[in-house]
């Protein structure tokens, strides 16, 4: 079983070579209890270290089962102690800061036992050794015989061959070494059992066989082996195959010893638990340098967010606009400056004049050009990434949002608003530019509209806003009202809604510049909730404000009884909630008063492409429907002969009024037919049939006070009333006319309206004369807007970051289009800010890079720490290794420990400095009004325990190596 053939040892000290060992050959019975005696420094524990693979030989073999370890490797050597070998020490070596449990499981930990049976196999173990009442004591809570009675439960847990006692009783007193020498003895039975001992009373009486040791030489052996007994020649070993070696390697790996960095865990855990204060007060030196730089990023993460939220709410009031006709302002300056620069060659002896507004007007155009917003539109919806870039991606429309409120007074129009025009402050020019400049994201904040379209991002608007009454809108027609952070609304928008009455303010400004006295209200009106939340609106679409009339189209927003109608059947807004600025909102995104969702735009698009006109002018594209007059084309002469002209003209005077005697002939018929006349005669394309029975259906047998009231109420009638359906301009005598009427007879009066409109537009369309508009500005005038086809987009950038993105991505696309389609952009923060962000982030790395200096520090400090825990945990290196772990398994139990105080010290640091940001806000708080507060990410948090346990890990790595490399027997007798 076990074989020593010539072993011997030999140890350098200094310039000198000592021999413990002098070739000692020592064969082994499976089961025998052999004694080892002699003299203090003859080489018995030399013996047994060797034997127990604690020590190497320098010469000779040990043969284990018949096998050779002279090519052992260490691994080899971890695994024989492991599964072969139980040791039990003089002085017990139990780990002190373990349980009597805990260290009895420990081989069987390294031999990857599992759990449950780890334990089974402890505790029996323990009562076979008549401990298993005392599993969860520790160590320094026994007697001296409990604790070796402890060691040699653990050198019999792992049921190992050969268990090494070394001087097991020498600690004891007589009685308990009576007990111990007892239990060896039942245990060599079925064990070979080797002692170490200097009491020889107790070798002869228990031990089955005796050797005598002196200066590293056997001289006595009481019962070895017989030599003359001779062994059965073995058979020459077949050349193992593929299969064998395989088996045979999966066997070895199977042995392998290997301690988990769980088991290294608890036993660096249970160690540091010994030294509480120790522990604590250098985790705490370690924690200082995290919460120096938890402390930063604390305050740097607070300043971040109160940027975040800046540029947010700035970004959502001044986003990147890309319109269908622009110009690059950056462009235009440029090129002017650079004009200028090249103009300024000339001599000094005169004076030159400057060529500013040629070269501002030919810049202009030059630099203007008309954005392809159709295609673009599309690339935008199906980029997937800009949905992260963005709060929202807004398309603006040329349809006009006509608003009105209705009173007893009449209507009013809210929007767009025309009060500085009614006041007399501008003109509608000027209005208009102003409205047009309002509608630029509030860029100069100075529009004249209170009505703006919401961003479509209810997430940013719950943080810009706090809903004080009432709801978000929901559907297309319901609006917010927007006051500021004192609940108040400036007059301006009041007059404009018509929650005072802007009628006093009109020509106010005129009056007051001629040197009239005035008055303005300046009392502070006070409304309720529910008074705010009752208001209503109505939105009319443009189209509704024309009238067909004689075959063209006419305005209408001058007929104020027309005008009531048209407000009346107009789509009604209500009024559903009322949004206050949060107090820590930097900018706001709804520049106006009133807050409409965009799907009451697209809503209004839908009603002006149903609506009659817009119809009919896309139908006849070539004709202005509110003239009847042809456009102008490229084809048409712009300057015709004067003369010529005037004989066209003539021309078409005298044909016009040929055709009008001709048509207005039969026209005349019919029209004395609805009025009742008898006398006329039968109109073209009706028979006398038809004409008997149309003049009986009006009474004609008594016609002539009929006739009479109808051509008297015909006379003035507005025809295009009839044909419209609309009797509200009609008079009593007119209405009561059209009442008397048959069926036929009001078909008939719309056919003639029909055709006396067919002939009008017909005339004028054939005039010889031209419309000073064209098809696309009426379109416009009417509002008429493609959904896929915005007049500007706005895109709201999430931060600056993003907003570089975004341009990376219009870039991208200028780059995959040809030159007629690239986009011009307008990026105003871009034009006004520069990032702040970078400048926040160079300062906190800087400081960063200061006080990661201290952490550097901290973490040599826990190398230094961590070296002295080595040095104090010698013995537990010994007793480790004895019990077959490996170096790597020592290295990794200190690496544990240093894993433990990294994360204690990194924990530690995050939770003083969440307690230190308290008092930093509310100094921050006290000391100015900017709403920063200061706070650790979480994310920022686990990086930062992370770093710490990273840096210990780092500083006790060399700790760690000069543990696994200490010789496991000088460490056993390490005190």
């Amino acid at each position: 079983m076990l074989s020593l053939k010539d072993i011997k040892k030999d140890y350098v000290v200094g310039d000198s070579t000592v021999s413990a060992l002098k070739g000692v050959s020592i064969d082994f019975r499976e089961n025998e209890f052999v004694s080892i005696l002699g003299p203090s420094g003859c080489g018995k524990t030399t013996l047994l270290n060797i034997i127990g693979g604690l020590d190497r030989y320098t010469s000779g073999d040990l043969n284990i089962n018949g096998k050779s370890t002279k090519d052992f490797k260490d691994c080899d050597w971890d695994s024989y102690r492991n599964h072969s070998i139980g040791f039990v020490f003089q002085s017990y070596n139990l780990i002190p800061h373990q349980t009597v449990l805990s260290n009895v499981e420990l081989a069987l930990t390294l031999s990857g036992v599992s759990k449950s049976e780890r334990r089974e196999r402890a505790v029996k173990a323990l009562e076979q050794v008549g401990l298993g009442d005392q599993l969860h004591k520790k160590p320094n809570q026994m007697s001296g015989g409990q604790m070796q009675r402890v060691a040699i439960a653990r050198a019999l847990v792992n049921e190992p061959d050969i268990l090494l006692a070394d001087e097991p009783t020498g600690a004891l007193d007589t009685e308990t070494s009576v007990q111990i020498m007892e239990l060896l003895k039942s245990i060599s039975k079925d064990k070979l059992i080797i002692m170490v001992t200097h009491n020889p009373e107790l070798a002869m009486k228990y031990s089955s066989r005796i050797i005598k040791l002196l200066d590293g030489k056997v001289i006595d052996d009481s019962d070895p082996l017989d030599k003359n007994v001779v062994e059965p020649i073995k058979k020459p070993e077949k050349e193992p195959t593929k299969a064998d070696k395989k088996a045979a390697k999966k066997e070895r790996k199977k042995l392998k010893t290997s301690m988990s960095f769980l088991t290294a865990l608890s036993l660096s855990r249970n160690n540091l638990m010994t030294k509480k204060a120790r522990t604590l007060l250098t985790s705490f030196a370690g924690s200082i340098g995290i919460i120096g730089i938890a402390l930063i990023l604390s305050i740097s993460n607070g300043v971040q967010l109160y940027i975040d939220q800046v540029q947010s709410d700035t970004l959502s009031s001044y986003p990147l606009q890309i319109t269908k006709t622009t110009a690059s302002i950056g462009e235009i300056m440029n090129t002017m400056a650079k004009n200028h620069e090249d103009s300024a060659n000339h001599d000094k002896d005169k004076v030159y004049s400057q060529n500013a507004m040629g070269e501002m007007i030919n810049t202009l155009m030059e630099e203007t050009k008309v954005n392809n917003l159709e295609k673009f539109k599309k690339y935008l919806d199906d980029n997937s990434d800009l949905k992260d870039l963005t709060s929202d991606v807004q398309y603006t429309y040329a349809t006009t949002l006509n608003v009105f409120t209705e009173s007893d007074s009449g209507v009013m129009q809210v929007n767009p608003s025309t009060l500085l025009e009614d006041m007399g402050y501008m003109s509608s020019t000027q209005m208009e530019a102003m409205s047009m400049s309002g509608s630029m994201g509030g860029m100069m904040g100075m529009g004249t509209d209170v009505w703006s379209e919401m961003i479509d991002n209810e997430e940013l608007i719950d943080k810009q806003y706090d809903v004080i009454a009432g709801r978000l809108p929901e559907k297309y027609n319901e609006v917010v009202l927007v006051v500021d952070k004192n609940n108040e609304i400036n007059d301006y928008v009041l007059y404009s809604l018509g929650l005072l009455d802007p009628s006093s303010l009109n020509g106010i400004v005129r009056r007051a510049m001629a040197g009239e006295d005035i008055s303005v209200d300046s009392e502070q009106h006070v409304y309720t909730y529910d008074e705010l939340l009752d208001l209503k609106f109505k939105v009319v679409p443009t189209p509704d404000f024309y009238k067909k009339k004689d075959g063209v189209w006419e305005d209408m927003t001058g007929d104020e009884s027309y005008m009531k109608k048209a407000v009346a059947n107009g789509t009604e807004i209500s009024v559903v909630g009322i949004l206050r600025p949060d107090e820590d909102a930097s900018s706001a995104s709804i520049s106006g008063a009133i807050g409409y969702r965009h799907d009451l735009m697209t809503y209004l698009i839908d009603e002006v492409d149903k609506s009659e006109i817009v119809k009919e002018q896309i139908a006849n594209p070539d004709i202005d429907v509110f003239t009847g007059l042809k456009f102008k084309t490229d084809e048409t002469a712009t300057d015709t002969d004067s003369s010529s002209e005037t004989v066209s003209d003539s021309t078409a005077d005298t044909e016009s009024k040929a055709d009008k005697t001709a048509d207005s002939s039969d026209t005349d018929k019919k029209a004395g037919l609805v009025a009742g006349d008898s006398s006329m005669e039968i109109p073209e394309g009706m028979t006398e049939e038809q004409y008997k029975a149309l003049m009986e259906q009006s009474g004609a047998s008594d016609t002539g006070e009929l006739a009479d009231m109808g051509m008297n109420a015909m006379g003035s009638m507005d025809m295009s009333a009839i044909q419209g359906g609309d009797m509200s301009s009609l008079t009593e005598t007119q209405k009561k006319y059209i009442a008397s009427l048959s069926d036929e007879q009001m078909e008939l009066m719309k056919q003639m309206l029909k055709e006396q409109s067919d002939t009008n537009a017909d005339q004028l369309a054939n005039s010889g004369k031209y419309s000073t508009s064209n098809y696309d500005n009426n379109m416009k005038t009417l509002g008429y807007s493609v959904v896929e086809d915005p007049d500007s987009i706005n895109i709201y950038p999430v931060d600056f970051a993003s907003k570089e993105k975004i341009i990376d991505i219009i870039d991208d696309y200028n780059d995959s289009v040809g030159e007629e389609d690239k986009i011009e952009y307008t990026d105003y923060v871009g034009l006004m800010m520069s990032s702040i962000t970078s400048i926040i982030n160079a300062i906190s790395y800087v400081l960063i890079a200061f006080v990661a200096i201290s952490l550097v520090v901290s973490s040599i400090m826990i190398g230094i720490i961590t070296y002295i825990s080595v040095l104090e945990r010698t013995k537990e290196i010994g007793i480790l290794r004895s019990i077959g772990a490996s170096k790597r398994d020592i290295s990794r139990v200190f690496n544990a420990e240093t894993v433990i105080v990294g994360f204690v010290a990194g924990a530690l640091g995050i939770i003083i400095s969440y307690l230190l940001t308290i008092p930093i806000n509310m100094i921050i708080a006290h000391l100015t009004d900017v709403p920063i507060r200061a706070s650790i990410p979480v994310s920022a948090a686990v990086i930062l325990i992370a770093i710490s346990v990273c840096l210990t890990l780092i500083a006790g790595l060399f700790p760690s190596r000069v543990a696994a490399k200490k010789d496991p027997v000088i460490a056993l007798r390490t005190e």
